[in-house]
């Protein structure tokens, strides 16, 4: 099958256009974590300064211990409340300063996600208890017509969730008291009735967070930089979709999976990778018409111009491994929904700003499941760099390219070789060689001539990292893939200065990208 015609590609900017990948998490400032107070407007006006056209964020849902990843939300549609500003809640005078001496207290250049989550829940749901007697009647009338909006469709369920995990002791669902892990109506509705204020408090937090998005979706629109959202394919099963909406997934009577998501053995691992989460139930998706998926990428496309779609081939074949199973050579390859669900989302939602994520094991079925939608896929110049026979003219303007994604090691620590690399010290030598016949650069110099490589190619879109448009070394990875701890907590100290986005503005201008 050809692929369309670059003009069918909806998820591409129309001209050539430079985007980063910063994690909201890793904004500077004060209060312990990055945020979308005023540090998101002040990071927004910085990319501007780069030229940048696209801002790259991963995942925005709600997070637990021990992990904290992005890629596992608690919620797929609601907002993650440790990113809620509480500068704007002070403005709004629902904070003392004298409150949040607390998360001043913490850390600066990193998330202490511990110490974090003993302090900022409590603050913000002080706040949010604050504007019940506080705020205008304004205000309250848009809390109440957000909550209208979205009780019926997944805010009750969810504040109903993050309730009863919390007095569960964050044991997860198929645990707790049956009549509650079963959704009988009567014991729902009890509950309802006796935590009445608790749940106005955790959705007023959401109205909080969907508030102070809005705020960044205009600011970004003014400087014409385009939002570009991040969606996991999977929900872990502790989690709000898969409590309230257990149907759809593979679980038995007891809640507790039938089978789970992951990859199997390849080159990079010989027992493949065994995730966990719950698989879809796609007969009964089917069944309801695919209203689920529709709802959630309507909310994805609300929030963000584009969106990335994470491990794609999983809607084409997907990798089936019995629960309790040792490790994910145990499963095997079912088949995914396939065309059926994109024309059904199509049909709701018309053309599809999505890029689908079509790294690793990709078959010629799911490159064809991607280019019938007008999908543009994803390079990553590291990957590139590892095969010998690349050559810059390989990169098609039908793509994302990528100097390195959140699971890559930065541009210069990856070229030094940091410890714990799987690579021996002739294959880092080899690389070293082939990056200074391409590009002239060595050493530090090496992150700046990479960039400019991606940005110089023909994808119409290229995204860098923040950590490698600043140069930064293997001290600002942001994640390590098969680990749980340590991941997600690098953070800049300070936004760069003008003399550090003048580089980056001169790549840009160079390479006749506009923002």
């Amino acid at each position: 099958m050809c692929p369309p015609p670059a003009s069918s590609w909806p998820a591409l900017p129309a001209a050539r256009t430079a985007g980063v990948c910063l994690h909201l998490t890793s904004l500077p400032g004060p209060h312990g974590i990055g945020d979308l107070g005023a540090v998101a407007r002040q990071a927004l006006d910085t990319l501007c300064s780069m030229q940048v056209g696209v801002w790259q964020l991963l995942p925005t849902g709600p997070t637990a211990a021990p992990a904290h990843s992005p890629y596992l939300p608690l919620s797929a549609f609601a907002g993650n409340e440790l990113l809620i500003g509480v500068d704007e809640l002070q403005r709004a005078g629902l904070l003392r300063p004298d409150e949040t001496a607390v998360l001043e207290a913490l850390p600066r250049g990193t998330v202490d996600y511990e110490r974090l989550c003993a302090a900022k829940p409590a603050l913000l749901e002080r706040a949010a208890a604050r504007f019940e007697y506080q705020a205008g009647a304004g205000d309250k009338r848009q809390r109440d017509a957000f909550v209208a909006a979205c009780d019926d469709h997944w805010l009750h369920d969810y504040a109903l969730f993050r309730l009863l995990r919390r007095r569960h002791a964050g044991r997860p669902w198929p645990q707790w008291e049956a009549s509650l892990a079963q959704r009988e109506p009567a014991a729902l509705r009890r509950v309802a009735t006796r935590f009445a204020d608790e749940l106005r408090v955790l959705k007023t937090m959401q109205y909080f967070f969907d508030r102070q998005w809005r705020e960044l979706q205009r600011y970004a629109a003014q400087r014409a930089i385009r939002l570009f959202g991040d969606l996991p394919i999977y929900v872990p099963l502790d989690g709000a979709d898969a409590w309230s909406h257990p149907e759809l997934f593979q679980l038995g009577a007891d809640g507790w999976p039938r089978r789970v998501a992951g990859v199997p053995p390849d080159y990079y691992s010989e027992d493949g990778q065994l995730w966990g989460n719950p698989l879809y139930d796609w007969p009964q998706h089917r069944a309801q018409h695919y209203a689920w998926w529709t709802a959630r990428l309507r909310h994805a496309t609300a929030q963000a111009d584009l969106v990335r779609i994470d491990h794609f081939r999983g809607f084409e074949a997907y990798w089936s491994v019995p629960f309790g199973a040792a490790s994910a050579r145990d499963g095997e390859w079912r088949t995914g929904p396939g065309g059926d669900l994109f024309d059904a989302l199509q049909r709701a939602l018309g053309p599809l700003p999505i890029v689908a994520e079509n790294l690793g094991m990709i078959t010629a079925a799911v490159e064809a499941l991607r280019t019938r939608y007008g999908m543009p896929g994803m390079r990553v110049l590291q990957f590139d760099l590892a095969d010998e026979r690349f050559t810059p003219a390989s990169i098609r303007e039908d793509c994302v390219y990528y100097t390195g994604t959140h699971d890559n090691d930065t541009l210069l620590g990856w070229y030094r070789g940091a410890p714990g690399d799987t690579r021996n010290s002739a294959e880092i030598a080899s690389l070293q060689q082939r990056i200074g016949e391409l590009t002239g650069a060595t050493g530090a110099a090496v992150s700046a001539a990479l960039v400019k490589l991606a940005f110089d190619s023909a994808a119409r879109l290229a995204v860098a990292p923040m950590q490698d448009l600043l140069g930064l070394g293997a001290e600002a990875r942001l994640n390590t893939p098969g680990t749980i701890t340590g991941n997600w907590r690098w953070r800049l100290d300070a936004l760069p200065r003008a003399a550090q986005c003048r580089p980056v503005a001169a790549i840009v201008r160079a390479t006749h990208r506009a923002g």
